[in-house]
Formats: structure tokens, C-alpha cells, sequence
């Protein structure tokens, strides 16, 4: 029998090293010990002690430049204001917020101070202003373990308030698992420019323009500049850039109320329907940008139309002709319309398909109601206004079980509701101290709060 040679054992022990090898998991480096490793979700996530939420302390960020002191202040307010309004974690107050030392440095934050005040997070950040560009940053402690647990620095030439709402926003989605609604805005109608409409049968009426705020009505400014006409039931697109809203400037020679869309950013301004009816009301953008809902009275009395963004594609979907159809609204997926009909005599709410008008349901029993707006997912309920005496009250239907709940009281008349995109929070006019103001509130009818103050103020919409 031959012997093997030296190159074939050698070729054999390689072998079943090599197969040895193979049959092993991989070793962990020696370089990479256990405190270096990142944290889990779990210990990013700061809970509240027992069964209650978290309870947040908000200082004023660090001013790094000799003028950066008041926008230290103004960061630290507006980013309290912003974590309280969604309420999914307790707010230390600010005056209590005062007592401890003022922390340089976020190596000096005593969070010994911090947890004898019962606080579950501290919010350190800092603010350097150089010509008009701003940094700004911020991180979270978790008071208990002294752990930072978000960290980031935002740049640029911003409007202050701004960057406290998109650290709130950020927060909100890494603690709470929530879109918060701190960056969104709000549109709505108003007369603050006390300019009189030019044009026949208009010369007594108050000029209404569409002006758009922050959620918290910080930053009004005007969108609409047509101080001679009528300007009114502003409508945002999905992607907040747009704004479709009716309006009575003279079109083709007429004096008719026709649809625009004003491109905030571009300083543009489209015409989809180009005076195609006596008259064309209340667009309302579908949910993915690319259609429009409105009410015309193009065939003879007013039905809710839908069309393309650019205004091709026009398609019926009501068909009364002894009744008006007005103020359509989307289902958040894009299949459905709400919308107000008096075809049983009072105006009531009622719901059909956005394809063909088909499945035509009723949904309230009011006296009056009108100005539906749909939920956002999950929520499956629509918003409307109901007459409740001299007045409107706004109340909510879910479309699941039919349970009607009223949100508001009598204070007033109060009308026009208008989801947040998170659903969590609901705008409306109301008159309750004395002209009409756009307000907003919890979608439960807590925690009212003002937004304008100035003119007379109606239809609000929220962008998301």
C-alpha cells in the first residue's frame, strides 16, 4: 500500500481546519465591550413612574452669542408649548422649571435637583446665532439613568419657532410613537383687511382673504392678495404646498365665484376650472393630491363634481335636481365623499363613493347639519356642524357604531371643523367672544384654545 506523501496530509489538515472553522459562530471582538454597544429601544423610551406619563422639564436653551439670549427664551417656550399640547407627556412648569440653576453645559445639568422635582427627562439644548443663520441643539436626558437618549443640531436661517417645533415633532415619534402637529399649519378665511369688494352687488361686503398660520396661530400672513373680491373655503393639498380656494375675482367678464390654487411657495397661481359654470364653490383636495371634490351649479343646480387636479376629467357625482349638494369632504383612503344634501328637506350629512356617486347613505338626523369633515385613519368619524338653537354646535358621528357625541356647548355658534392630521385635535370657528375666531380643541372637546384674535375669522383648514 503507498503511503501518502507530506503534501497530502498537510492538504488534509488545512482541509478539516478549514471545515472546523466553518462549523463555529463568529467570536466577538475583544474591542467591543458591553457599554459600547447602542441601547435598545427600550432604554431610549423614558417612562413615567407607575401608571402616569412622563414628566418633562423644559428649560431655556443656552444662548453660545451675546444676541442669542431672547431666542433661548422664545425656543424653550414655543418647544413647552409644543410637547404640552399633545398631552402624551407632563410638562414641568415653568416656574418651577426656574428654580433649579441654570446648566452652561450639559455636563452640568444637576439632575440630582431634577429628580428631588419628580422630573423623568430634562431637555438640555443650546442656541448660536451668527448673521442670520441659527444652530441649535438639544438633547434628552432621562433624569434617572443620566442617559442621553436624543441628540440632534439643526442649522440654517429658519424662523426660530420653527426649529422648537420640529424638535417636539421628533420627540413626539421617538418617545411617544406619535406625529405630532407642531410644524403643521393652519388656513382660514379672513376680514382683518377691512377693504370693501368692488363689482356689482358687492359693493357693501367686506373683502375675505385666506391667510394660513402656524397651529398655534404664530406667523399669519396673507396668501391671497385680491383685496377686490371674495376669497374663501380654503382647502390645502397632502403635500402643504398648495392651497385650493373659491374665489369671486372676475373671470372671462363675469363676476362668478370660480376655483383657484394658490402655490404658497412659488408664488403661482392656477385656475383648474377657467370659469366653466355660473359658479364653482368649496374644492377640496382627495387625499393623495390628485383630484379635486367641488360643488357647481354648471348643470343647472349645485352637485358635487369630481375632477383632476388640472381640471380635466370632470366627472358628476350627484344627481338632484330638486336639491342642493355642498361641502364635500374625503374619506381618508380616497373612496368616499361626505357631503351636505337637503334632498329630505332639512340639510343633512350623507356619504357616497368618489368613483361613481353609488352607495348614497345618510348619516345624521339633525336639524340642520352641514360642513362635514372626515377623520384621519384610524379614526373612523366625520365632524360637522349642527344647529342646537339660535346656533351651531359641532359634534362627532362614528361612522362605526352611529354614536353622535357633541363637543361643544351653546358658547356661541360654532362651526366648521377641521381634523388635524393626526386626528387628535379639531379647529372651528366660533363666535363665543363675539366676532367669529378659529379655535381648536381636543377631539374629546378638551383644552380649548384661541388662534386669532384679529378681524373676522372663519373656515379653517388643517395642512398636514
Amino acid at each position: 500500500m503507498t503511503k501518502p506523501s507530506i503534501l497530502a496530509i498537510a492538504a488534509a489538515l488545512v482541509a478539516g481546519v478549514t471545515a472546523f472553522a466553518r462549523q463555529q459562530p463568529p467570536a466577538t471582538p475583544p474591542s467591543a465591550p458591553a457599554q459600547q454597544q447602542q441601547p435598545s429601544d427600550v432604554e431610549l423610551v423614558i417612562s413615567g413612574e407607575g401608571s402616569r406619563p412622563p414628566e418633562y422639564a423644559v428649560p431655556d436653551f443656552v444662548a453660545l452669542s451675546p444676541d442669542a439670549n431672547d431666542l433661548g427664551k422664545l425656543l424653550g417656550q414655543v418647544l413647552w408649548d409644543d410637547l404640552r399640547f399633545e398631552r402624551e407627556v407632563d410638562v414641568m412648569p415653568r416656574d418651577i422649571v426656574a428654580t433649579v440653576p441654570v446648566a452652561r453645559t450639559a455636563e452640568q445639568v444637576n439632575f440630582g435637583a431634577w429628580r428631588e422635582l419628580n422630573a423623568d427627562a430634562v431637555v438640555f439644548g443650546t442656541v448660536q446665532k451668527s448673521g442670520d443663520t441659527l444652530t441649535v441643539q438639544v438633547r434628552l436626558f432621562n433624569a434617572r439613568t443620566r442617559q442621553a437618549v436624543f441628540s440632534r443640531e439643526y442649522s440654517g436661517k429658519s424662523d426660530p419657532r420653527s426649529f422648537a417645533h420640529r424638535i417636539a415633532d421628533e420627540i413626539h415619534l421617538q418617545q411617544r410613537n406619535l406625529h405630532g402637529v407642531a410644524h403643521t399649519k393652519l388656513a382660514f378665511v379672513s376680514t382683518r383687511a377691512r377693504t370693501r369688494v368692488r363689482g356689482t352687488g358687492q359693493q357693501n361686503r367686506e373683502s375675505k382673504e385666506v391667510w394660513i398660520a402656524d397651529y398655534d396661530g404664530a406667523n399669519q400672513r396673507q396668501i391671497t392678495l385680491n383685496s377686490a373680491w371674495l376669497n374663501v373655503a380654503p382647502s390645502w393639498s397632502p403635500d402643504a404646498r398648495s392651497i385650493a380656494y373659491t374665489s369671486y375675482q372676475k373671470v372671462a367678464g363675469g363676476g362668478a365665484p370660480d376655483i383657484f390654487i394658490s402655490l404658497i411657495y412659488q408664488g403661482q397661481r392656477e385656475n383648474p376650472t377657467k370659469g366653466r359654470a355660473d359658479s364653482n364653490f368649496q374644492p377640496v383636495f382627495s387625499p393623495d393630491g390628485s383630484r379635486i371634490a367641488f360643488m357647481s351649479n354648471r348643470d343647472g343646480n349645485n352637485e358635487i363634481y369630481v375632477m383632476n387636479k388640472d381640471g380635466s376629467g370632470v366627472r358628476r357625482l350627484t344627481f338632484t335636481p330638486n336639491a342642493s349638494e355642498s361641502t364635500p369632504t374625503w374619506s381618508p383612503t380616497g373612496g368616499q365623499i361626505a357631503f351636505t344634501s337637503d334632498r329630505t328637506g332639512t340639510p343633512q350629512i350623507y356619504i357616497m363613493s368618489s368613483l361613481d356617486g353609488s352607495g348614497v347613505t345618510k348619516v345624521t338626523s339633525e336639524s340642520y347639519a352641514d360642513r362635514a369633515t372626515w377623520s384621519p385613519a384610524p379614526f373612523n368619524e366625520i365632524a360637522y356642524a349642527a344647529r342646537t338653537g339660535p346656533g351651531f354646535d359641532i359634534k362627532v358621528i362614528n361612522l362605526s357604531t352611529r354614536e353622535v357625541i357633541q363637543l361643544t356647548h351653546g358658547e356661541g355658534s360654532n362651526e366648521s371643523p377641521a381634523y388635524s392630521p393626526n386626528g387628535r385635535h379639531i379647529a372651528f370657528m366660533s363666535t363665543r367672544k363675539g366676532n367669529a375666531q378659529i379655535f381648536t380643541m381636543t377631539r374629546d372637546g378638551r383644552d380649548l384654545k384661541q388662534v386669532t384674535t384679529s378681524g373676522t375669522n372663519e373656515t379653517p383648514a388643517w395642512s398636514n
